[in-house]
């Protein structure tokens, strides 16, 4: 395998990528740096994760006439999150050049402060459709000299409905000029749009064996009622213990309201959707990433193209409609040749989505259901715990991770108790080694509700509601597979029937 510097990348630059850790290319950027180095268009196909953003980036900032300050390359991102990562990492690239300047342009920052920026000259402009159209209606934003441009996940510009404010921010754009499409999927829509607008194109398709890296993440389908998704979803956290958890919903309201749930029941989450505002998206992501908080809940729109090290899990709460949604839910983990574990939450009235995403990743999903023992296999002739298959999802977890040994280790002096409540947290070492250390044999034991019940906020509410999962309800009461539950079941056990009526009413079922 050749290193950048074989592929044409130069030394500056290479000894750049060693000081950040990298050393040897990925396949996606072996194969398109040395095609663009030397001017052709390319349609690249990777999956997520696969290093496509320093395959684009690496060329361009070679190439760019630091002397001119006008925009030369323009990058075109779905969302204000994957413009912000790929801002970072060019600014991470061209820290030590103060002649070369790069600048985000997205929705909900401040039009003036972009405004200002501009004026004062930048050679890289990263952007999301909308806030581009803006400044180009504006006149704020001249195109006249962009020589290469960049549509990155290009498939979920057209799954957003985003392609014809691409195709009118490309008629703005020199006739002579690179373009570079970067996807996961290629859809016929954006297969039209390469013919129209891209000048003999060279593909580029890093492919593995099946559509989804098998080895690498880890699916299951867990059958469930409606009544039932919210205890299978507490369950399943409290097995396999994630480092770092997205899990997955429809819509903004859905989002919000099962992350108050989470919250309310004690874990570390937070929300990412269109409704917040952008410092509070940053500061929600910001978090994440330093692992601060445990768990995710996001919606697909907000979520697309986030890169966080060391998500072990997702989970689709709410099923994805088709089989393109699922590929880039799930890519959220097992990045970079990392493990992880994706669960779908499936009920009856969701088994065409289902069919659809087996079809289209061309595979058969294990399905799985809830039971006081934990998961079990919901196929075969025999219904069997499968607790003894996951000890690399759990070491995989809290323990070890995609980066998570290394991320852990260097918050041992953290003076946090891991999970043992808001307000109580321990002393052993917080999340040293990957957040298990925090929590005593005693703490896991009495499940999470006993941990909690010094913190003053929750009092014993902490004790009847979460405490010793399978002590409060038999296994047939826990099962939550397509059979369902009565709502007499649900009701005798665990948090009693006051807690679980609300939060069905509130969901409108």
């Amino acid at each position: 395998m050749a290193n950048f510097e074989q592929l044409g990348i130069r030394p500056e630059w290479c000894e750049i990528l060693k000081h950040q850790g990298i050393a040897v290319p990925t396949p996606v950027q072996e194969r398109s740096i040395p095609v663009l180095l030397g001017g052709r268009d390319i349609i690249a196909e990777a999956q997520t994760g696969t290093g496509k953003t320093l395959a684009f980036l690496l060329p361009i900032i070679q190439k760019i006439n630091v002397s001119d300050r006008s925009p030369q390359a323009l990058i075109i991102a779905p969302t204000r999150e994957l413009a912000l990562q790929i801002t970072e990492e060019a600014k991470k690239l061209t820290a030590n050049d103060d002649k070369l300047h790069v600048l985000a342009v997205y929705g909900g920052q401040d039009v003036e402060k972009q405004l200002r920026k501009l004026q004062n000259g930048t050679q890289i402009v990263i952007g999301t459709p909308g806030r581009l159209l803006d400044h180009l209606r504006r006149g704020t934003l001249k195109l006249d000299n962009v020589k290469k441009l960049v549509l990155d996940e290009a498939d979920q510009m057209l799954h957003m409905g985003f392609l014809d404010d691409v195709e009118t921010i490309l008629r703005e754009l020199p006739h002579k000029r690179q373009t570079m499409l970067f996807s996961a999927t290629m859809p016929k829509g954006i297969r039209n749009l390469a013919k129209n607008y891209m000048k003999d194109p060279e593909d580029v398709k890093v492919s593995s064996k099946s559509v989804i890296p098998i080895n690498q993440i880890r699916q299951q389908v867990l059958e469930c009622t409606d009544r039932g998704k919210f205890d299978a979803l507490r369950g399943m956290i409290d097995t396999y213990r994630p480092y770092l958890a997205i899990i997955f919903c429809r819509t903004k309201r859905r989002a919000s309201k099962l992350n108050e749930d989470l919250r309310e029941a004690g874990y570390e989450s937070d929300e990412l959707h269109g409704d917040l505002s952008q410092s509070k998206r940053e500061n929600v992501m910001k978090a994440f990433r330093d692992a601060k908080l445990q768990i995710l809940v996001a919606t697909d729109v907000a979520a697309r193209g986030l890169d966080v090290e060391g998500v072990t899990h997702v989970f689709n709460y709410d099923i994805p409609h088709d089989a393109e949604s699922y590929i880039h839910r799930i890519g959220r983990t097992g990045r970079a040749g990392g493990t992880g574990l994706a669960v779908t939450f499936a009920t009856q009235h969701d088994r065409p989505e289902l069919a659809r995403i087996e079809e289209g990743t061309n595979q058969k999903l294990t399905r799985i259901q809830w039971t006081s023992e934990g998961p079990v296999a919901s196929t075969g002739a025999a219904r069997r715990s499968i607790n003894s298959q996951d000890n690399d999802e759990r070491s995989g977890g809290r323990s070890a991770g995609t980066g998570s040994a290394r991320r852990g280790a260097g918050r041992s002096g953290r003076n946090e108790g891991g999970r043992g409540g808001r307000g109580s947290r321990g002393s052993e070492g917080g999340r040293s080694g990957g957040r298990s250390g925090g929590r005593s044999g005693d703490e896991r034991s009495a499940g999470r509700g006993s941990a909690r019940s010094s913190d003053s906020s929750r009092g014993a509410a902490g004790q009847g509601g979460r405490g010793g999962r399978g002590a409060g309800r038999s296994g047939d009461e826990r099962s939550s597979g397509w059979a369902g539950r009565s709502a007499d079941k649900r009701n005798s056990g665990g948090r009693g029937p006051a807690k679980s009526d609300r939060r069905d009413s509130r969901r409108g079922r």
